[in-house]
This record gives structure tokens, C-alpha cells and sequence, in this order.
């Protein structure tokens, strides 16, 4: 067996820039996973049964779970790669195999940056809102300050994003507590229509979606198994217990009076305006834990792919065209095009979780043993997380009626 193909074995640590604490490694998770979806699930939810939200945010945890440690034993058996020599490694060999493996790292690329696009412009925003800032300066600002973070490492990542994640269950409990103030409404009870439990089964997936993040933990963790099922599994229960708190905030707060406009706006009328800077406050956090989750995995599966330059300079070339098409972005003939490119970002991102499981599967059969799923990761489970990524997909496209 080639090396490139062997797993670290028992107590051999994986190399890495630096080492996570527990509680560094469960903050990455749940920074990447805490983002946009968390404030769209309350809409899409009152326009379903109570029993079917729980049902969702059950079945969207086990799936996840699932998906998430396929992705860190992928990683795991090539000693904490990324994705694109996952699959280099796996699935895209020869001559044709390099190819794609150089699609799947452009298309990837973009997505990434794509997404942290809409995370700058949000955070701009904000600004814009709450200071009256022009959004190109908010661009620049928060570039400044929030992008900067991953240029110091690793390391800085896992603290900032510890500390982060603190905070905003912080700011969930003082909303918990405060929604108690006001009137309560009912819980819906009618079922509408088919397409908004799928099109809620969709966006909770999204917002649990910590896939690109998975490896940093398995390289930050150094290979301990034991951290990295904690990590995972823990994290992604924050994760979901945020979307479930937020979710049943806003509906006891709000009753039918959701809207599309976020979770936050709506509980901001009901509650009061010291909500909207709590929500102000929320949604940076939030946004910024996951610009720094997704600058720094593009950063490493860089400069994998280039290992001859600098990690910092592989920092640059990441972060500096999100800044450049966010300003674009502001400029009018170029704003449908921006939201179009967001759209096609999503789209990559199942497809990669779709390759990556296929890569898991290739390399399940080379090892008599499965480190981190048993059989949990059988071919039944693996069919299983690509049948719902699927459901995930159609759902994330369905008019809610």
C-alpha cells in the first residue's frame, strides 16, 4: 500500500501548525456551522407542524453527524489532508484524475470565496444599519479587523472562535429570557404542504454544515480520535440546539407574524429595540466565526496544493479576492451577477459533500477497521447521508407555501 494511503496509527500524531484544546476545536465546528441559515430557520419552521421542526432537527443532526465523521476519517486515514487530496488520493488519479482534482480545487476555491463574499457584504451591512457606515468602508473595516485573524494562524482561529461561541449562547439565553416578557403564542400545529418540510430539512442542514471545517479539527486535535468524536459530535449539538432555541424563540414571541426578513428583525418588533443590537452584535459573531473558518480550511487546501509558498502568502491569496468581489458587488451592474455566483457556491458545496463521501466509501475498503464510525460508516449509512443530501438540495430550491 502506498504511504500517502497508510492512517496514522495508534498514539503517531498528525503534523500540524499548531494544537487545538477541546474547546478550541468544538468552537471551530460550531463557528462554521453558526451563520446566515440559523436566522432562516424560524420562517421556514412556523410554516410546519412543532412535531415536524423536531423531527427535522433530529433526523438533520444524526445525518450530519454522520456526514461530518466520514469527512474526519477520510481525513483521518491521510493524515489530516483537506479535501482536494482526499480526493486526489481516493478518486482522481492518473492523468485524467489530476484534472479533476484541479475542477474540484477551483470549483471548491470558489465556492469558499463566494461564501465569504456574503459574509463580509452581511457584516457590512450591519454596519450600515447600525452606525449609517457606507458599506464599502464597513468592507474595508471589518477586513481589517476580522480577516486578519486567520493571518496570525491557526492557533488564533480556535481561540477566537472558543471565545465566540460563548458569547453568542450568551446572547441566546438573555433572548430565551426575555422572550418571557411578552405574550406567548402557540406552537403551529397545521401541516401546509410537502415542500416546507422539505424546504426546512433543507436550510437546517445548511445551517449544521460544518463539512469544510472537519479536517482543521482533525489536524488540530493531532489525530487523537477521542477529540475529534467530541468535536464533532458536541459541536454539532450546540449547533443544533441554537437552531432549535432561536427557532423557538421566535415563534413563541412572534406566533404567525414570521417573516423572511430574519429571526432577529421579527423579535426586535415583538421584544423591543435593544433586540436589534443584540441582533446586531449575534450576527457578526456569527458571520465572522464563519469567515474565519472558511479563509483558513481555502488557506490550508492552497497551500497543499502549492507547498512551496508561504502560509501566509497562501492567506492572501484566499482572503484578499473576497474583499475585491464584495466591493465589486456594490457596484449595480455587477450585483446579480454576485447573487447568482452565491447561489452556484451552494450548489458546489453538495456536490463536494456528495465526492466526499464517494472518496470515503473507496477508502473505507482498503482498511479492515473503521477508526471513527464502526459500522456506522457502512455502505447502508453511506447511502443514507447521500440520499438526504439530495433531499437537502431539491428542498433548499422548493417554493414554501
Amino acid at each position: 500500500m502506498a504511504e500517502e494511503e497508510t492512517a496514522p496509527v495508534s498514539g503517531q500524531e498528525i503534523k500540524s501548525e499548531s494544537r487545538f484544546s477541546y474547546f478550541e476545536s468544538i468552537g471551530v465546528i460550531v463557528g462554521h456551522g453558526v451563520g446566515a441559515g440559523i436566522l432562516s430557520v424560524p420562517y421556514l419552521a412556523s410554516r410546519n407542524p412543532w412535531w415536524v421542526v423536531i423531527l427535522i432537527l433530529v433526523g438533520a443532526f444524526a445525518v450530519n453527524i454522520l456526514l461530518h465523521l466520514m469527512v474526519a476519517e477520510l481525513s483521518y486515514r491521510h493524515n489530516g489532508a483537506q479535501f482536494v487530496q482526499c480526493l486526489q488520493k481516493t478518486i482522481f488519479k492518473g492523468k485524467v484524475g489530476k484534472v479533476f482534482t484541479w475542477i474540484a480545487f477551483a470549483l471548491l476555491g470558489l465556492s469558499v470565496i463566494m461564501n465569504c463574499c456574503s459574509y463580509i457584504t452581511g457584516v457590512a451591512t450591519v454596519f450600515y444599519n447600525w452606525f449609517g457606515l457606507p458599506l464599502w468602508a464597513g468592507m474595508l473595516i471589518y477586513y481589517a479587523f476580522a480577516a486578519l485573524v486567520v493571518f496570525f494562524g491557526m492557533k488564533a482561529v480556535g481561540i477566537s472562535e472558543k471565545y465566540c461561541v460563548f458569547v453568542m449562547v450568551a446572547v441566546m439565553v438573555v433572548l430565551f429570557i426575555a422572550t418571557f416578557t411578552v405574550g406567548l403564542n402557540p406552537l403551529p400545529e397545521a401541516f401546509v404542504h410537502i415542500n416546507n418540510v422539505l424546504a426546512l430539512y433543507g436550510m437546517v442542514s445548511f445551517a449544521l454544515s460544518s463539512v469544510m471545517s472537519v479536517p482543521t479539527v482533525v489536524k488540530g486535535a493531532n489525530g487523537n480520535k477521542r477529540q475529534i468524536h467530541v468535536s464533532v459530535i458536541v459541536g454539532t449539538l450546540i449547533n443544533v440546539t441554537l437552531v432549535g432555541l432561536l427557532t423557538l424563540i421566535t415563534i413563541l414571541a412572534c406566533g404567525n407574524n414570521v417573516t423572511t426578513d430574519g429571526a432577529l428583525v421579527d423579535l426586535s418588533g415583538v421584544i423591543g429595540g435593544w433586540v436589534g443590537i443584540v441582533g446586531y452584535v449575534f450576527t457578526i459573531l456569527a458571520l465572522s466565526t464563519s469567515l474565519w473558518a472558511n479563509t483558513l480550511n481555502l488557506r490550508d487546501i492552497v497551500h497543499e496544493q502549492f507547498s512551496k509558498l508561504p502560509v501566509r502568502l497562501c492567506w492572501v491569496i484566499v482572503s484578499l479576492p473576497c474583499l475585491a468581489i464584495s466591493l465589486i458587488s456594490l457596484i449595480p451592474v455587477f450585483g446579480a451577477s454576485f447573487v447568482a455566483f452565491a447561489r452556484v457556491a451552494s450548489v458546489i458545496q453538495i456536490v463536494t459533500n456528495l465526492a466526499i463521501v464517494v472518496a470515503y466509501s473507496v477508502t473505507r475498503r482498503k482498511f479492515d477497521d473503521s477508526p471513527l464510525l464502526g459500522n456506522f460508516g457502512g455502505i447502508v449509512f453511506q447511502v443514507i447521508v447521500i440520499l438526504m443530501a439530495i433531499v437537502a438540495t431539491v428542498g433548499s430550491i422548493l417554493t414554501v407555501h
